[in-house]
C-alpha cells in the first residue's frame, strides 16, 4: 500500500494493523529462484538424502545402510545426492553398495542428477553389462576389462530409471509441500521448476487445486530430447490442462548439454585427459540445426525457452537457436533465458542484451570447491577455465543477470548464493582465495538478480520483484543489515518473515525479539 520514513508511514498505522519493529533490519522482496527442482526435491526428501552427509564414501554408505535397515521390504534403495568429488576420479563402485545392500537394487543419483551410482543388482535388472554399447547421449564407466564399475552419466541412466517403481500421485504432491515449506523458510516465494514432466504437472495441479500452493510456480515442460517437434503440440495441451491459480505451465525446459565434472558440457575446445592431451569436445544433446527448428516454432506458439548452456559451444548454439526464431518470429515476449553459463566465450558476451535473453546465473558454483578443483580445472585448458562464470562481465555487456540454485544440485539459500556472487569464495570454507574475483558482482546486483531479474523471466514483474505501492505483498525479513559494514557474512544471514501477498507464509520466533540497544527511530519502516 505504502513505502516510506517512519513518519510518513505512521499516520496508515490502524486498529487491525500488526506493526513489525524491525531494529535495524531489511526488508526486500521475497525471493524468485529461476532454476530450482522442487518436484526432484521433495522426493528426495521422501527417499534417502545425502546433500546433507560429510562428503565421504563411509558416510554415504552409513546412512544407505541405516535406510535400508529401516526399510526391509521396500523393492528398491532409492537416494540422491552424492558428490562426485568425494570418490576418486567422481566414480564411486557398485562393489562397495554391493556390500551393504547385496539383495535388492540400489539406485543413488548424483547432486547434480547429471550421473548415477548403482549396485550389481541394479546394472543387471536394467541389461546393462560389459557388452551393453554406451548410448548416444551418455556413458557407462567400466573397469578394465570392459565390466560395468557402478557409475552411469547422463542418459545411461535412462534404462534404469525406466525400471523403477514409480511414485505415486499423492507422493509427489506431499514433496512438492514439503519442498515448498523448505523454500518459503528460505524467504523463497516464486520459482522455475526447471524439469517437469507429465506425472510431476499432475502433482502441481493437485496441490494448486486443493488451494496448497501458496508460491507462485512456472513449469518447465521437459523436453525429451530422444524426440522431435512432435512433442510441441502435446505441450500446448499441458500448458492449457497445466495453468491452475499460481501455476503457469508456459515454459519449455531444453538441457542441451551435460556438466564440466564429466566431461559432457559442450565445449568449443577439447577437454584435456590427466596427462594433459585432448580428449572430446563434450556433448550437444540436441542437432544445432533441429534446435533452431524448435525454438523458432515454441518461440511462436508462446512459449519461454528455459536452456541447459553450461559449456561454450553449448551457450553458442543456443544463442544461434534464438537468433534464429528472432529472424522468423521477430521480437516476442518470450522472455528466453540461458542456465549455468560455466563457460561462455567473450564474443557471445553482447549477444545476451541483443537477444533479450537473460543470463541464469548459478552463484554457488563460482568458487575453489572441491568440484572445481578436482573435477574441472585439470581437465579444462587455461585459456577457458579463466573464462568461468563471468557474472560481472556479462552484466557490464548488458545481459539481464536472473538468480537460480539448482536445488537440489545446491542449497537454495539465496543469502549464501549471494555471498559466493560477491566474494567469489566458498561460504563453506571462507579461507580460499577469490575465484576469478575480477567477475564478482556488487551485493545490489546479486539481489537484484534474485528479485527484480527472477521476476521478469517468471513474467511476475508487474506484480513482484521490487518494492512499490502498487505491487503485491511478496515480502522477505532478514535478520541484519546486510548492506551494514559490520553485517559479517553474507551467507550467514538469516530469512524471519516470509510473506505472499501480505499473508504470512514462514516466521522466525526471533523476529519480534528487539534488540534493546536499537532506538525507534532505526525500526518501524524501511526507506531504501
Amino acid at each position: 500500500m505504502a513505502i516510506g520514513s517512519d513518519a510518513e508511514i505512521r499516520d496508515l498505522i490502524g486498529p487491525r494493523t500488526r506493526r513489525i519493529d524491525l531494529a535495524g533490519r531489511t526488508v526486500l522482496p521475497s525471493f524468485q529462484d529461476a532454476h530450482v527442482h522442487p518436484s526432484m526435491a521433495g522426493l528426495g526428501l521422501l527417499q534417502c538424502p545425502l546433500h546433507d552427509l560429510p562428503r565421504t564414501p563411509e558416510a554415504y554408505l552409513a546412512a544407505i545402510a541405516a535406510y535400508a535397515a529401516e526399510r526391509p521390504t521396500e523393492p528398491w534403495v532409492v537416494g540422491d545426492g552424492w558428490y562426485m568429488s568425494a570418490f576418486p576420479g567422481g566414480m564411486p563402485l557398485k562393489e562397495d553398495l554391493d556390500r551393504i545392500v547385496p539383495d535388492r537394487p540400489v539406485l543413488f543419483i548424483n547432486r547434480d542428477g547429471h550421473g548415477a551410482w548403482l549396485n550389481s543388482r541394479a546394472l543387471a535388472l536394467a541389461g546393462i553389462t560389459r557388452e551393453t554399447p554406451d548410448p548416444p547421449h551418455g556413458r557407462i564407466e567400466r573397469n578394465p576389462d570392459g565390466e560395468p564399475s557402478g557409475t552411469l552419466h547422463e542418459g545411461a541412466m535412462e534404462a534404469v530409471k525406466q525400471i523403477i517403481p514409480p511414485p505415486t500421485l499423492e507422493d509427489r504432491a506431499r514433496g512438492i509441500e514439503l519442498a515448498q515449506a523448505y523454500l518459503h523458510r528460505l524467504g523463497v516465494t516464486a520459482w522455475q521448476d526447471a524439469w517437469v514432466t507429465p506425472a510431476d504437472l499432475d502433482a502441481y495441479r493437485l496441490v494448486a487445486e486443493r488451494g496448497a500452493l501458496s508460491a507462485r510456480v512456472v513449469a518447465c515442460l521437459w523436453w525429451e530430447r530422444e524426440r522431435g517437434g512432435e512433442q510441441i503440440d502435446e505441450m500446448l495441451e499441458l500448458r492449457r490442462t497445466g495453468t491452475v491459480g499460481r501455476l503457469r505451465a508456459t515454459t519449455v525446459k531444453i538441457m542441451h548439454d551435460g556438466v564440466a565434472e564429466n566431461q559432457t558440457a559442450a565445449m568449443l575446445q577439447p577437454y584435456l585427459d590427466g596427462h594433459g592431451h585432448p580428449r572430446g569436445t563434450g556433448l550437444s544433446f540436441v542437432d544445432p540445426e533441429l534446435l533452431k527448428r524448435h525454438v523458432t516454432r515454441l518461440d511462436a506458439e508462446g512459449f519461454q525457452v528455459h536452456f541447459h548452456a553450461l559449456g561454450d559451444r553449448a551457450v553458442r548454439e543456443a544463442l544461434d537457436a534464438l537468433t534464429a526464431a528472432r529472424a522468423a518470429n521477430g521480437k516476442t515476449d518470450g522472455r528466453h533465458h540461458l542456465a549455468h553459463l560455466q563457460v561462455v566465450d567473450p564474443a557471445d558476451y553482447p549477444r545476451f542484451s541483443d537477444l533479450d535473453a537473460t543470463a541464469n546465473i548459478q552463484p554457488l558454483w563460482a568458487c575453489y570447491d572441491p568440484q572445481m578443483v578436482v573435477l574441472t580445472l585439470p581437465h579444462l585448458p587455461v585459456e577457458r577455465s579463466v573464462l568461468q562464470y563471468p557474472f560481472r562481465s556479462l552484466r557490464q555487456a548488458g545481459a539481464r543477470l536472473a538468480g537460480g540454485s539448482d536445488w537440489t544440485v545446491s542449497t537454495p539459500n539465496v543469502m549464501a548464493e549471494v555471498e559466493v556472487a560477491v566474494t567469489r569464495v566458498s561460504y563453506e570454507d571462507r579461507t580460499t582465495a577469490p575465484f576469478i574475483a575480477s567477475e564478482a558482482l556488487t551485493l545490489e546486483d546479486a539481489l537484484r538478480a534474485f528479485t527484480q531479474g527472477t521476476a521478469y523471466v517468471n513474467h511476475l514483474d508487474d506484480v513482484t520483484g521490487t518494492l512499490e505501492p502498487g505491487k503485491l505483498a511478496d515480502l522477505v525479513i532478514l535478520d541484519r543489515d546486510v548492506f551494514a559494514p559490520d553485517a559479517g557474512p553474507i551467507g550467514d544471514t538469516r530469512v524471519l518473515l516470509t510473506m505472499v501477498e501480505g499473508q504470512v507464509v514462514h516466521e522466525d520466533p526471533e523476529l519480534e525479539r528487539r534488540d534493546a540497544s536499537a532506538t525507534r527511530e532505526s525500526a518501524a519502516a524501511v526507506d531504501r
